[in-house]
């Protein structure tokens, strides 16, 4: 996620200097067409959090549930999260919110979560941004209460990383594990230990991706293709609205290189430009931004299945324009429109 004022609304062509126009086989035809929701989830205040935001949302299906965590701004500009969890969408907009400063772990700049259940340790993991990446551990994502003090993945700054960075994300091959996050500076980068050492070990971070700060700024998340030995990694593009680029690589330490017809402005992987709205649902954004694909399950391993593509994001009204803590963001569903030709 984004602390920073934002410059300028013209779109840059991006200047890629570590990947290839040569995509890996995907098993889905781009340019894609999307199908939004209305407004899925909205901020709900309580008597000592008034809530301006609700984005970043992390994702999983468990136990015939939906559990989103998120991140949210209140009206004095503080950063911290929210658990919500519902059987199916036509819950979600009354779904109770659990603010994670609740838990006398998580108070304060805590923002930014990833979800995931870590099978060697029979736990799950909570990744956030603090500024650094940090993590908490708990048996039971449904309850939020029990997520432990937060533990840092390094014990300093480790050389390499940038001024600012954010959106950490992590995923397993067979042997390693990976964080990813990016800096707001045009580049992607990527950490790993060893399965058995983690979450110690992490290595000193190297660039993965690199660009304009327009065409690679934040947000990226980066799964494994169910039935394929193929990689995708999309990162948020800045202008002129925000929306996704991909790329894809045969391997989480390998080079990653952009897919055609959804790399730009004109043709993104996901962006207001190949987004249309449901028979009766007004638009209510142009920004097509940081979320979670759905998963096919919840796992280290981080799987989508390419034959039911969705993505949960954030999204807001284009007219309001605050200070960027103070701007309204939502969550909505985009649903690949099979039907469009």
């Amino acid at each position: 996620m984004l602390i920073l004022t934002i410059f300028g609304n013209v779109a840059v062509a991006a200047e890629p200097a570590m990947v290839s126009a040569d995509a890996h086989k995907l098993p889905f035809a781009t340019p894609l067409m999307w199908k939004s929701t209305d407004i899925l989830i909205k901020p709900i205040s309580d008597e000592t959090h008034n809530i301006v935001s609700v984005k970043d949302p992390t994702i999983v299906r468990y136990n015939d549930k939906w559990h989103i965590y998120a991140t949210t701004a209140n009206t004095q500009g503080h950063w911290s999260m929210v658990y919500l969890s519902f059987a199916n969408w036509a819950e979600a907009a009354d779904a109770k919110p659990y603010y994670i400063d609740n838990n006398p772990n998580l108070r304060g700049y805590h923002c930014a979560p990833h979800i995931f259940y870590f099978t060697p340790h029979k736990k799950w993991y909570l990744i956030y941004q603090s500024q650094q990446p940090q993590y908490s551990t708990t048996d039971d994502l449904s309850k939020p209460e029990t997520w432990t003090r937060p533990k840092n993945f390094f014990d300093s700054k480790p050389a390499g990383a940038p001024r600012l960075w954010i959106d950490y994300w992590m995923i397993c091959d067979d042997t390693h594990a990976y964080l990813f996050f990016t800096g707001d500076n045009g580049r992607v980068y990527r950490s790993r230990t060893r399965i058995e050492d983690f979450p110690k070990g992490m290595g000193d971070p190297e660039v993965v991706i690199e660009g304009s700060r327009n065409d690679v700024f934040e947000g990226s998340m980066t799964y494994k293709i169910k039935g394929t030995g193929t990689y995708l990694t999309l990162v948020e593009a800045l202008s002129p609205a925000r929306y996704y680029r991909v790329w894809t690589s045969d391997r989480l330490d390998g080079e990653w290189k952009l897919v055609p017809d959804a790399d730009t402005w004109q043709k993104p992987f996901a962006g207001i430009n190949n987004v249309t709205f449901e028979d009766g649902v007004a638009p209510w954004t142009r920004d097509i931004s940081h979320g979670e694909l759905i998963r096919d399950g919840y796992d280290e391993t981080l799987t989508i299945d390419p034959e039911n593509l969705q993505l949960l994001y954030q999204g807001r009204d284009p007219a309001i324009n605050r200070r960027y803590d103070q701007l309204p963001y939502r969550l909505g569903l985009l649903t690949v429109d099979r039907t469009s030709k």
